[in-house]
């Protein structure tokens, strides 16, 4: 078991080591953290390289941590509590130098299994959101009470700096859908939120929990927004449990392409989301800094790896001709054999790809999007077809050096068609990077776009914290390289305006 929680005189003889490092205070609760987080999203304890990638970034100047009890099913919690537990027994670190951020919220995987299981005994939670198949969420004291004691024995730990509840927006998306009229749907949504703050308040009491806030999605949309979630109502609703309350932390979405946060004057007095919050000290980590959502395509603000293949249009066009020829000639072998024909028909549906890619090849929209029809699709039906062909015995001998020639024209046809797509978000990169080192010089001398993407937000007033998913050691290393770059913050309203300018006039 890990004791203790972090100290701010602590905290102060670790960020001593790492004097390139900065260091920003979180909010008003006396805590000083790394310009960048650790972000726990995709990190779980049956992989060795996030393990070492943790370990880095814990030993080089990184003392915030930010999981979920969601995140990995509950490996991100259980890799932290490891990594932490091991760093401690070497004596190189001490828990009273890292701030630990967790979330509930969330059910899904064992807590969705778990809930079911509630259910058929009659004691399913209060307040559940049944939001869609396999997805649940509930933010009631009970089940809060419930995912706190699961994170902490998952962390190995008897305290959380911060915990947060997980998008309880998702309550208003699911009234939404039911045609609930929005101000009732937010008085409701308030009431939940209050009784969900007066237990965190209570976990304070307890010592389970040093603080807590909100993580939310909605934080920095326009207030007119079914969904929206208002920092002020929150910050309202605080002040009414406790004149000392402890909401002291949120977080929410912000990047180059998503600037909403720091120019969407969301708040009755007109104030943004980060004004607001810089101006009442409350703590804010920013998520998705290198992921943004610009209408429904996901744009990764990192620069692409190379790929095999051509991206020439016409070579493009011609693989998938020559694709079209292969299968058509394994669809005739195939209806020519004596075998089920309701066999034939399910082969026959598995020779697509050049029907499907022949008109539509690029009008999947992004790279994002064409690597999901890949992997989700085409790969998985090319993959059942020559399974199946090199397991048929009454297909001829030559029947080989056909699958052959059929895998190779799959191969070069889909790499060609990323490569297309890789070339375009190449550019498109290129181009976000130039837009960022054009609006502000002192992002201008950032390596790499990931490095310009961060530099923007931690060098913005009012972000405390932006939270970067370092899975590997060369990505701690990218990022922190940057990091090293001491620039001072300020609120850079006219250079993030800019920005907003430039997304939307591309939307």
């Amino acid at each position: 078991m890990i004791l203790g929680y972090a100290i701010p005189e602590n905290i102060e003889a670790y960020a001593s080591q790492f004097p390139q490092m900065t260091y920003s205070p979180l909010g008003r609760t006396g805590l000083s953290i790394s310009q960048v987080g650790f972000g726990g999203y995709r990190i779980s304890d049956d992989n060795n390289t996030q393990r070492e990638a943790l370990t880095q970034a814990l030993l080089n100047g990184v003392n915030l941590i930010d999981t979920s009890s969601n995140y990995g099913n509950g490996g991100s919690e259980r890799l932290i509590g490891e990594v932490m537990l091991d760093l401690i027994k070497q004596g190189k670190l001490s828990r009273k130098q890292v701030v630990i951020i967790s979330k509930g919220g969330y059910l899904q995987g064992e807590n969705f299994a778990i809930s079911q299981q509630r259910k058929g005994e009659n004691r399913s939670w209060a307040d559940l959101v049944p939001y869609s198949n396999q997805l649940e969420h509930c933010i009631h004291p009970d089940f809060l009470a419930d995912q706190i004691t699961r994170s902490l024995e998952r962390l190995q730990m008897d305290t959380i700096d911060v915990y947060l509840l997980h998008n309880p927006e998702y309550y208003l998306g699911w009234v939404k859908k039911l045609d609930v009229d929005i101000e009732q749907a937010r008085v409701e949504y308030e009431r939940r939120l209050e009784l969900a703050l007066r237990h965190l308040e209570s976990e304070v009491a307890n010592g389970r929990i040093r603080a807590y806030g909100i993580s939310s999605n909605s934080f920095p949309k326009a207030p007119d927004s079914y969904d929206f979630t208002s920092l002020e109502k929150m910050l309202d609703i605080a002040e009414s449990i406790s004149a000392d309350h402890h909401f002291q932390v949120i977080q929410f979405p912000m990047n180059v392409l998503e600037p909403e946060a720091a120019v969407q004057p969301n708040q009755t007095a007109g104030q943004t989301l980060l004004q607001l919050a810089h101006s009442s000290g409350i703590g804010t980590l920013v998520n998705r800094p290198l992921n943004a959502v610009v209408g429904n395509n996901l744009i990764r603000l990192a620069t692409p790896p190379q790929v095999q293949g051509n991206p020439d249009p016409g070579h493009v066009a011609h693989s998938i001709r020559l694709l079209g020829e292969q299968e058509a000639r394994l669809t005739r072998a195939v209806f020519g054999i004596d075998i089920p024909h309701r066999t034939k028909h399910e082969f026959g549906a598995t020779m697509e790809a050049a029907r499907l890619l022949n008109n539509r090849w690029s009008g999947f929209g992004t790279f994002s999007n064409w690597r999901d029809v890949r992997t989700g699709y085409l790969e998985p039906r090319s993959t059942f077809a020559t399974r199946f062909l090199k397991t048929r015995p009454e297909l001829p001998p030559e029947a080989a050096a056909w699958v052959a020639e059929y895998e190779a024209a799959f191969k070069t046809a889909v790499d060609n068609v990323t490569a297309y797509y890789r070339a375009q978000e190449i550019g498109m990169i290129d181009g976000i990077r130039a837009n960022i080192g054009a609006v502000d010089g002192e992002w201008r001398g950032a390596k790499t776009i990931s490095q310009a993407a961060v530099r923007a937000l931690r060098t913005t007033q009012g972000v405390n914290c932006v939270l970067v998913g370092m899975r590997t050691p060369a990505y701690v290393t990218d990022v922190l390289t940057d990091a090293a770059q001491k620039i001072t913050q300020r609120p850079r309203i006219t250079a993030w305006g800019m920005l907003a300018e430039a997304v939307s006039e591309e939307e």
